[in-house]
């Protein structure tokens, strides 16, 4: 599992699960916003901050 910290105070967790990840996301306070599964290519995307294909 790795965690990078958002500009926002947050974090985003991102656990490997073969081909995909797993993206859990939280608020500065700790409080789960988003848990998301992605194939691992749009998920560098998505960090990136390029969401467009």
């Amino acid at each position: 599992m790795t965690t990078i910290p958002t500009r926002d105070g947050g974090t985003v967790e991102i656990t490997r699960c073969g081909a995909l990840v797993d993206l859990h996301v939280r608020d500065a306070e700790g409080r789960t916003v988003a848990t998301v599964v992605r194939r691992a290519c749009e998920a560098a995307r998505i960090l990136a901050g390029n969401d467009r294909k």
